[in-house]
């Protein structure tokens, strides 16, 4: 798991070997970077915190740039609303679920910021989320998306909704769902589209159709990365004729030179994204309270402001990330949320990746 320090030229003194060597002791002794334990019945002993805290964060694959940006605002104003301290951030990218599943089985994170709930969902089941996470503000979502279709440019396959992707020959990218958040995000996207009536030739409400629509789609998919940003650097690479993916990738991409050519269906999912102190880990690690306040800030106006300008999201609430900006953020004519398609339980447990799911039958189909 790769591991990258951001801070000040005296914090890149801690080596990413050394940080290496701290995490793993902290995970197979139980002791914690701060010298504590995740022993509940030890008291954890923060006197030896030092100058300078470190926080651990884990992160979905396609924001690195922002939470860089993010993260060098937060050191600037924590140093100088407390006497000059340096709070020292390390972190981790990779697929959402992936990363989830990583902090379960022992990597030390302090906060999460994934691609999708459920994923948050699995740290909290395991008891290292003790606070309801849902109950933070906007519901612990710190920004939004929308799940679009990056083409070739001139679109010389008319890709212009979800049905298009069925087309015989065409080769598709999208990630593999049981690493990525995205990949889940992808599949509801069409299958919601689908259910809500707006894929030419498929009935509303029908499941079966549902299921048909993503069964032709995943015909065509010839690579499944491990994770979003994987999926779409390797459809940069010149593989494939589209890649289903975030619409702030396909931003980022246009805005540093690149041809993506962006199509957004008629209906498609709003991708809420969210973020979480892990409680268990941070009050181990001595640095719960700065937790807390770095993902305080992550609902400010000037976190939202970066979100924006850096990261090429959309607003929190619904109405106004559908309704967009005119200018870089179109408008969306179906822009829905899990909720409005029966919820991410619903869909992970039962409809969409339950055992006789829409997405389950059609991968048992295509890979016969």
């Amino acid at each position: 798991m790769a591991l990258r320090p951001f801070g000040r030229s005296r914090v890149r003194l801690l080596g990413v070997v050394a940080v290496f060597a701290m995490l793993a002791a902290a995970c197979s002794s139980g002791n914690s970077p701060g010298g504590g334990s995740t022993d509940s019945s030890t008291p954890i002993d923060c006197s030896a915190q030092g100058e300078s805290p470190v926080l651990t964060l884990a992160a979905y694959s396609n924001v690195y740039d922002t939470y860089g940006k993010l993260i060098s605002t937060f050191q600037d104003e924590w140093k100088d609303k407390h006497d000059g301290q340096q709070v020292i951030f390390q972190t981790s990218f990779g697929g959402s679920t992936t990363q989830a599943q990583n902090v379960v089985a022992g990597f030390p994170a302090d906060i999460v910021a994934l691609s999708l709930a459920p994923d948050v969902k699995l740290i909290q089941d395991a008891g290292l989320i003790t606070h309801d996470w849902t109950s933070d503000d906007e519901a612990g979502i710190v920004a939004s998306s929308a799940v679009v279709f990056d083409v070739r440019p001139g679109n010389p396959k008319h890709i212009e909704n979800w049905n298009d992707l069925t087309q015989s020959g065409l080769q598709i990218l999208t990630p593999d769902p049981a690493e990525s958040g995205g990949a889940k995000w992808n599949i509801v996207g069409a299958y919601g589209a689908a259910m809500r009536g707006e894929v030419p030739g498929y009935a509303k409400g029908n499941a079966g159709d549902a299921g048909k629509l993503l069964e032709g789609i995943f015909k065509n998919v010839t690579v499944m990365d491990k994770s979003a940003n994987d999926s779409i650097k390797n459809f940069q690479a010149g593989n494939g004729d589209v890649a289903i993916t975030y619409e702030y990738a396909v931003l980022a991409a246009q805005n540093a030179g690149l041809p993506d050519e962006m199509v957004i269906p008629p209906s498609t999912v709003d991708i809420q994204t969210p973020v979480a102190v892990v409680d268990k880990n941070a009050e181990a690690h001595c640095v719960e309270d700065i937790a807390n306040a770095f993902v305080d800030f992550l609902h400010t106006k000037e976190a939202k402001d970066i979100y924006t300008s850096v990261g090429f999201e959309r607003p929190v609430d619904q109405a106004e990330a559908a309704k967009g900006d005119g200018a870089t953020f179109p408008a969306i004519k179906d822009l829905f949320t899990t909720d409005e398609i029966g919820g991410w339980d619903e869909l992970l447990n039962d409809t969409v990746f339950g055992p006789e799911g829409a997405f389950t039958k059609a991968q048992q189909a295509t890979q016969g």
